[in-house]
């Protein structure tokens, strides 16, 4: 527990010191839920549930208002996300009167769909919430990704065709805006004010990550659709430019790590590639061969990594370095490490559930302030919110558990 602080006197639940943002934290909940799914191993379960639930909000969606000053919908998705995956992996429910995995990720999602906003850009979610914030006049894929993703996951979860309709939406829309090029490689983003033809051209691991899930639980939510089975293809062959040659497939921040300009935020978006791509392995298993060769040699190459500080265990970003310790850490460090190398075990856990094949979280369809409608395919205003902090927990404990118990990776 180096870096958590949630359980300090004083400290609020959930919450991670400077210089993390709340977002992160999020993040972090979700590498702890895939933990238990991978090790079934409970340890950190209390500790989890407790941050998740402490951080919902008045309203139950992740809008709490001491982040108001910077949680964009990006931040908002990541917590619903890691919501998502406790459903799915049958994380241990909460207990009765409190909010409900799968109601939380609905909250999330009929929130944004209500923000979803045509008067720019011909559609697409804004980066920032709340009109005041920097980077409101910004629309980027990690957010209308966040948004996708839980749109796909929802229909495959509860099989209401409205989530995938509006997941169909989200993607044409990030394909029309030119943030998905014809090759399947995702920019960054574009601003409202230049009605989104000012495409920035950097690329990040997460957002190929977060499509390419969404995009295998649409291949799998269409019984196998050659379209999504294409779509799914082409974002696995284009995710080629984040493994390097030489190690071969090992996973690379090609925006930043070569020149060392990556920053707190960036030290932790290797984990979301591995993630997800494993997860999408088990709606499209056609990709299963190529995911893991990557995953394998990346978890073997991180491992090395986590060869530094005082106690020469802690895990830098750059694993192309080998066990030359490139002298950065903290919790994105740490996080990256930890599931890549606990991806290796995604042959040895159940295919996510739904609600027709033993799911018992419970959800409500109108969750969220954003959700009066329970269709989500009628939430179709314009709001706004925002804010970040610091919540999170990736404990190097658990990493260096995982670690130890995964030796035969770089024996």
């Amino acid at each position: 527990m180096t870096y958590y602080t949630g359980n300090n006197t004083g400290d609020v639940p959930g919450n991670l010191p400077a210089p993390y943002y709340w977002w992160e934290a999020g993040a972090m909940f979700g590498a702890l839920i895939d933990y238990y799914y991978y090790t079934n191993d409970s340890t950190y379960n209390s500790v989890v549930t407790e941050g998740m639930l402490w951080q919902v909000g008045p309203d139950n969606d992740y809008m709490t208002p001491n982040q108001t000053k910077t949680e964009g919908n990006d931040d908002q998705g990541f917590w619903g996300m890691a919501a998502m995956a406790a459903a799915e992996q049958k994380f241990p429910d909460p207990p009765n009167g409190k909010p409900q995995w799968l109601a939380l990720a609905q909250a999330v999602f009929n929130d944004q769909a209500s923000r979803w906003d045509t008067q720019y850009c011909n559609g697409g979610l804004r980066w920032q919430i709340f009109t005041f914030n920097t980077g409101y006049d910004y629309k980027n894929s990690i957010s209308n990704g966040c948004f996708f993703n839980l749109g796909a996951r929802l229909a495959m979860y509860t099989g209401n065709d409205s989530y995938a309709q509006w997941a169909e939406k989200a993607y044409d829309w990030i394909a029309s805006t030119n943030l998905m090029d014809s090759t399947y490689h995702f920019y960054d983003g574009a601003h409202t004010t230049l009605n989104c033809s000012d495409i920035n051209r950097v690329q990040w691991t997460y957002n190929a990550g977060v499509f390419l899930l969404g995009a295998a639980n649409m291949y799998n939510y269409t019984n196998g659709s050659t379209i999504w089975k294409e779509r799914v293809l082409g974002i696995l062959n284009a995710s080629e430019v984040f493994f390097t040659t030489n190690p071969p497939n090992v996973m690379y921040e090609v925006a930043c790590e070569g020149p060392s300009t990556c920053d707190t935020d960036n030290y932790s978006f290797k984990a979301y590639l591995a993630r997800w791509m494993v997860a999408s392995t088990k709606y499209a298993p056609f990709i299963y061969e190529t995911v893991m060769t990557k995953i394998a040699a990346s978890a073997q190459a991180a491992a090395a990594q986590c060869s530094g500080g005082s106690n020469g265990q802690m895990c830098g970003m750059k694993w192309t370095n080998g066990a030359q310790w490139d002298g950065t850490q903290g919790v994105g460090q740490q996080m990256g490490a930890l599931e890549v190398i606990q991806a290796n075990l995604i042959n040895n856990v159940a295919v996510p559930v739904t609600n027709k094949t033993g799911g018992t979280s419970k959800g409500d369809p109108g969750a969220g302030s954003g959700g009066a409608n329970t269709n989500p395919t009628l939430s179709q205003s314009t709001i706004g919110t925002s804010d970040r902090a610091g919540a999170g927990i990736l404990t190097t404990l658990v990493l260096i558990s995982v670690i130890g118990g995964a030796w035969w990776m770089i024996a």
